[in-house]
């Protein structure tokens, strides 16, 4: 499987969003998943793939810790596309010990008691999702934070053993606000009430203007501003 990355890269290279969705899912038929969190850039990608019914299976991470506007957003897009949308949720075993042995706010409390929050509500769940998968579709941008300006348009995700697509990783801001108004596609309105990366609602705060676009996540940490989804690249 790594070692068709290459491949893929340059199939894509120059095509659309739409394009090149339906390039990579036609090169493993059924074995394609994108993961939605329903941010912006999500929606964008959601839009292609049920608007062009590409082959690709869109699911979510549920963490028990949403915001109520995401939920409703969930349903919104729902009955806008008339599409599935896979919900994975935590083990309930693992919160409960979690809860039980640390309380419902340990995240505060130091950066590994939040990352071990995440792992159990986010990248557990993550890697159950990604099984039998071959090509993992996300939503990232380059512009999003600093970790992530090395990452590329396919690469190998070596935790999760897959090739990881990230089709949004040159587009700016602008461009994906601009395609959301023309397709009148459904987004969070907190967007509107400066939430610009928006996660779960005890870890996240509006970014006051000027602000990084991750200054809202984990706001009172002074860390990478990533939960453990996305290997960090040096």
């Amino acid at each position: 499987m790594k070692e068709r990355v290459e491949e893929l890269s340059n199939l894509i290279e120059g095509k659309t969003l739409e394009e090149s969705l339906a390039l990579v899912a036609n090169a493993f038929p059924g074995k394609v998943r994108f993961s939605s969190a329903f941010g912006q850039e999500d929606q964008v990608i959601t839009h292609a793939i049920f608007k062009h019914s590409i082959d690709i299976e869109v699911f979510t991470l549920d963490t028990g810790r949403l915001f109520p506007e995401t939920y409703e957003l969930i349903d919104r897009t729902r009955a806008r596309y008339k599409q599935p949308i896979r919900v994975y949720y935590p083990k309930a075993e693992q919160v409960e010990e979690l809860v039980t042995k640390k309380g419902m706010h340990s995240f505060y409390e130091s950066v590994e008691n939040r990352k071990e929050c995440c792992y159990i509500r986010k990248v557990e769940p993550l890697k159950r999702a990604l099984r039998d998968t071959a090509v993992w579709v996300t939503g990232l941008r380059a512009d999003q934070s600093d970790n992530r300006q090395n990452f590329s348009l396919i690469e190998w995700d070596e935790p999760n053993q897959v090739i990881k697509f990230n089709p949004l990783l040159r587009w700016s801001y602008d461009e994906m606000l601009d395609y959301l108004k023309k397709h009148q596609v459904p987004y969070n309105p907190l967007h509107d009430k400066g939430y610009i990366s928006i996660g779960c609602a005890p870890c996240t705060r509006a970014i006051e203007p000027g602000e990084h676009p991750r200054a809202g996540r984990w706001y009172w940490e002074a860390s990478q501003k990533e939960c453990g989804l996305h290997q960090v690249k040096q």
